[in-house]
């Protein structure tokens, strides 16, 4: 992070192209798998370097620098994929991405790579940062106890922990490896090297902020931006507040959040009558339905916690870590049109709520929670 200080407290143009020569190796082999074609991940790599350009004086002390790249550009190719400009290069890519997975020579990775992004997405945030540091920049035990600010022991459970979740998720799908060759065929291909003149470019347009980009990567910026700040919805100010009772429950307190104006363009809380209409519909109102969930969650009721799945959907594993969270309050339900999705409404109701994980840590966000099914059962849609 002192090249990235200096950069955003001096200026200094030579501390951000060392930040760039370091990191655009990792920006762009990321980039490479989702999109599958060496002009369009360059595309990207430009962008996430124009993100972080704009917002370096913003990140915090304690950033892993190479794991917050990481993520930004799985989100700068999402914003990608979701453009217009995808279905021109629809046939190019697939010759391409074919041609990229032949020249790997190496059959594991090819089982591996096309889901492995996915995967990292699955990770929390610390196991994330502990895999980017470890197999992806190749840092030894020590190193990675020292970003993470732990103990080498500690740093050689977590990337365990995430090791494991990993070789779960690729377990599931019918990529079955042991953890030492799982690790080891990430380290040798995650990261392959960036065009030689990439970095050189990627400075250029990264230290004047875009402002000499492309019309397509200013687009590309701006659509990311939109995704980072929709992951990061946060709920807000308490205006009030109401209780909710459940037989042999504890009573839950539940606020009215004022959401984040900036992930949305418009909100509407539910009005008892629209409440009513939903507990007739369905036998449940929304803000018990995320109280149930939670519960289920804090409990560890895990078949529990499966009724809010579809049928057939595997992800339960997932939330998993989830396990023993204690409900700290519930916001009044909401419907929303979300600024990332064109101020389009999301079918089903955002239910916010501040949780205490089972390790200290506290959480708030909002739940999507959905019923427009035929048997008009509550569906868990994500925001956790």
């Amino acid at each position: 992070m002192e090249r990235l200080r200096n950069y955003s407290q001096q200026g200094s143009e030579e501390a951000f192209a060392g930040l760039v020569r370091q990191h655009v190796d990792l920006v762009y082999s990321a980039a490479l798998r989702h999109v599958g074609i060496a002009a369009q991940a360059e595309e990207i790599t430009q962008a996430v370097f124009v993100i972080l350009a704009r917002k370096a004086a913003r990140l915090r002390p304690d950033t892993i620098l190479d794991a917050w790249l990481y993520e930004t550009t799985r989100l700068t190719a999402l914003s990608f994929q979701r453009g217009e400009r995808r279905r021109q290069w629809r046939e190019q890519e697939a010759y391409m991405q074919s041609t990229h997975q032949e020249s790997t020579g190496a059959p594991a990775w090819n089982q591996l790579a096309p889901l492995l992004d996915d995967a990292m997405s699955r990770l929390g945030r610390k196991d994330r940062e502990a895999v980017v540091l470890r197999f992806f920049k190749e840092k030894s035990l020590r190193e990675v106890a020292a970003a993470l600010e732990v103990t080498e022991a500690a740093a050689q459970s977590r990337v365990h922990r995430a090791v494991e979740k990993l070789r779960r998720f690729y377990i599931k799908r019918g990529v079955a490896l042991p953890a030492a060759v799982l690790t080891a065929v990430i380290s040798a291909h995650s990261v392959q090297a960036a065009p030689a003149a990439l970095a050189k470019t990627v400075t250029a347009v990264a230290l004047a902020k875009g402002a000499a980009a492309s019309g397509s990567t200013l687009t590309l910026i701006q659509g990311a931006l939109k995704i980072m700040a929709w992951t990061k919805v946060k709920t807000a100010i308490v205006v009030g507040g109401v209780m909710i009772l459940a037989a042999g429950t504890t009573p839950v307190f539940i606020h009215h959040y004022r959401t984040n104006a900036s992930i949305f363009s418009s909100t509407k809380e539910l009005s008892s009558s629209e409440d009513a209409k939903y507990a007739n519909m369905t036998g449940m109102a929304p803000e018990q339905v995320a109280k149930s969930l939670l519960e289920a969650f804090g409990s560890e009721d895990w078949e529990k916690v499966a009724t809010f799945f579809p049928p057939g959907d595997s992800s339960v594993d997932d939330y998993k870590r989830y396990g023993g969270l204690k409900i700290v309050s519930l916001g009044k339900p909401f419907k929303g049109r979300v600024i990332a999705w064109n101020n389009k409404e999301y079918a089903g109701i955002y239910v916010p709520y501040e949780i205490r994980l089972k390790g200290g840590e506290i959480k708030k966000w909002q739940l999507c929670i959905r019923c427009d099914n035929r048997a008009k059962h509550w569906y868990f849609d994500g925001g956790m």
